[in-house]
C-alpha cells in the first residue's frame, strides 16, 4: 500500500468535494493537507533526487563517497585486522581457500554505520523538517532493516569467486604478510567500485519510503488540521 497516494488522494477529493459544494471549511482543510502531503512527498524524493534550483536535494547520492568510505574503514578495521590476517596465513594448507566471513560479519556492529547515515540526514537541508516529525528518532526504525540488508550486501561480496580469487592471487606474492593489509585494501577498493551510487540508494530508498510513507500521512493529517483553523478562525 503506498501511503503517500493515498493520503494525496483522499486530501484530493477533500479539496475537490469542499470547493464542488462551496464548503469553504472542507475546501480549507483538503487543500492544506493535500499541501502538507505534496509537501513532505517532495522532501523524501528530495534525499534521493537532485531537484533543479532546490539547493540540498539529493544528499544522499551526494554524500556516497562518504558511504563507500565508511564500508571500507569497517572492513579494515574489523575483518582485515593484524591478528586475523595472521590466523588466517597459518591455518592454509595448499591454496588459500575462499573467506568464510559470513559468521564475523554477522558479529560486527553496523551500528555505527547506520548512525553515520543518520548524522548526513540531520546535517543536511532536511533536519528542521525532520526535526517536526521527532527528529532522529523518526528514522530509528529503519535501523534494522538497513543492517539487515547491509549485512547481506558485505555476505556477497566476500562470497563472489573473483573477490577470492584476488584474494588468492595476492597471497601467493612474497613478502605477503607486511603488505597483505594494503593490497586487501586495494581489493576492497575495486569491489566498491562496484557499489553503485543506484544500488545504494535503491537499498535505502525502499526502507525509508516504506516507513517514512508516514511523514506524508501526518503531513496531510496536520496540514488538514491547520487548515480547518484557517477557516474557522476565518467564518
Amino acid at each position: 500500500m503506498n501511503k503517500s497516494f493515498i493520503t494525496n488522494v483522499i486530501a484530493f477529493i477533500i479539496a475537490s468535494c469542499g470547493y464542488y459544494f462551496s464548503h469553504d471549511i472542507i475546501f480549507s482543510i483538503g487543500v492544506f493537507a493535500l499541501s502538507g502531503a505534496i509537501t513532505n512527498a517532495l522532501a523524501i524524493h528530495m534525499l534521493f533526487e537532485k531537484v533543479p534550483f532546490l539547493y540540498g536535494s539529493g544528499v544522499i547520492p551526494a554524500r556516497f563517497e562518504d558511504f563507500k568510505g565508511g564500508i571500507r574503514e569497517l572492513m579494515m578495521e574489523q575483518f582485515f585486522t593484524d591478528e586475523n590476517i595472521d590466523k588466517f596465513l597459518s591455518e592454509q594448507s595448499g591454496g588459500a581457500a575462499h573467506f568464510n566471513l559470513t559468521p564475523i560479519i554477522e558479529k560486527v556492529d553496523l551500528e555505527p554505520a547506520f548512525n553515520s547515515l543518520v548524522k548526513t540526514i540531520e546535517e543536511s537541508s532536511f533536519a528542521a523538517m525532520l526535526s517536526m516529525f521527532g527528529g532522529s528518532e523518526a528514522l530509528m526504525p529503519l535501523k534494522s532493516s538497513f543492517i539487515e540488508k547491509m549485512k547481506t550486501s558485505l555476505v556477497d561480496i566476500t562470497e563472489s569467486d573473483k573477490f577470492n580469487e584476488l584474494v588468492r592471487n595476492e597471497l601467493e606474492q612474497p613478502n605477503v604478510v607486511e603488505s597483505l593489509r594494503d593490497k586487501v585494501t586495494d581489493i576492497i577498493n575495486k569491489r566498491l567500485e562496484e557499489l553503485t551510487p543506484a544500488l545504494v540508494k535503491e537499498i535505502i530508498q525502499q526502507m525509508i519510503r516504506k516507513h517514512l510513507g508516514w511523514l506524508v500521512v501526518w503531513g496531510g493529517v496536520f496540514g488538514g488540521a491547520i487548515g480547518f483553523l484557517a477557516a474557522f478562525l476565518n467564518v
